[in-house]
């Protein structure tokens, strides 16, 4: 099988083309230090070609979700350290996902900080997840010029962290309504300044974090994740696929590793937004030279097809990476699958839903 080849994405070797998706487990605690069962559990599912961690808040400013890592204290770092250090034991790769979350936070999960954003919009339509349950989304704070330059010094700073705690490499998380794809899109991004109006302005803050990356931990270390046909978070555009086509073209002028790009799912309402790219790998994944990183629902079978036919050359899986933490062996044996439990997807101390599901 093509997707069990050897292959290499950046600077990386990698022992095959199965990724192991960025997935959200909310287990670190109320100091953004991470569980240490996360060693074992990244551990497990070191025969993927490459691990991409969990988002990783790069600030206390950058928390949205309960339970949330981060990458920005020694405590941080020195969790993260044993988690490297167990995936390359177990002979993997990882890198880590850094992400701000914007206006997608409530203040009851940042101490009492309020969410900030581009624009001082409010994402409506959607609860915030908070430890009292559901609440409405704030109206986040509008970001001066001059905290738009800190947010881009504590990315560099968190890549800087990322590499002492032992990370192969970073990737942008730029997907799903974050506070990157905030500056992107024109419903979070109503700026007046050079972050905001034109395609080329709002695409500033991405392209000057990825160069800020690049400098940070070196050429071919650093990818980027896109969600083009995402509305969720409220994230509406009125030209995405001129946008998308212009940042792609942007990104691929810089030394990056690869860019990971999400499908459209059929969980997004994309009937009400015709406009939207109804698949973007063949809408953009022409537009760049680098390695392309697929996600979206994909299984091993129609993973196979899309690397066959050069569509892309890596494909990651989330849920699937999730209940099996064998998943390329059982793709070689075509062996059945573990069921995920959705209840314990998110939180929890111990080992159920997270360290205990069965290898072959």
């Amino acid at each position: 099988m093509k997707i069990l080849e050897q292959s290499k994405i950046g600077n990386l070797v990698l022992k095959n083309r199965v990724v192991m998706a960025p997935m959200t487990r909310s287990r670190a605690d109320e100091d953004g230090i991470i569980n240490a069962s996360a060693a074992k559990y990244y551990a497990q599912r070191a025969s993927a070609g490459l691990i991409i961690s969990e988002a990783i808040n790069i600030s206390e400013q950058a928390v949205g979700m309960p339970a949330t890592p981060g990458l920005f204290t020694k405590e941080q770092i020195d969790a993260w350290k044993n988690i490297t250090q167990a995936v390359h034991k177990a002979d993997g790769k990882i890198i880590a996902q850094l992400n701000h979350s914007g206006r997608v936070a409530h203040t009851l999960n940042r101490k009492g900080l309020k969410a900030v954003a581009p624009s001082p919009i409010a994402i409506i339509g959607q609860k915030a997840y908070t430890p009292q349950g559901q609440m409405d989304y704030e109206v986040p704070l509008e970001l001066t010029v001059d905290e738009i330059r800190k947010i881009i010094a504590d990315f560099k700073t968190a890549a800087a962290n990322a590499i002492e705690a032992g990370f192969d490499g970073v990737e942008l998380h730029s997907a799903v309504g974050y506070l990157p794809n905030q500056f992107l899109m024109s419903s979070s991004n109503q700026r007046k300044d050079h972050y905001g109006g034109s395609i080329e302005n709002r695409s500033r803050f991405v392209i000057e974090v990825m160069q800020e990356l690049i400098a940070t931990v070196g050429e071919g270390k650093v990818g980027i994740k896109l969600s083009p046909s995402a509305p969720i978070n409220n994230m509406f555009d009125e030209n995405p696929n001129d946008l998308y086509t212009y940042l792609i073209k942007e990104l691929d002028k810089l030394p990056i590793a690869y860019i990971q790009l999400m499908q459209a799912l059929s969980m997004f309402p994309l009937d009400e937004f015709p406009h939207f790219s109804k698949n973007p790998i063949e809408d953009f994944g022409h537009l760049t030279d680098k390695p392309i990183i697929t996600n979206g629902g994909y299984s091993k079978d129609s993973a196979e097809a899309i690397v066959e036919a050069g569509k892309a050359q890596f494909v990651s899986f989330g849920t699937l990476y999730l209940a099996n933490p064998d998943l390329p062996q059982r793709f070689a044996l075509n062996a059945d699958l573990n069921e995920p439990d959705r209840a314990t997807m998110y939180g929890g101390g111990g080992e159920k839903g997270y360290t205990d599901y069965p290898s072959l």
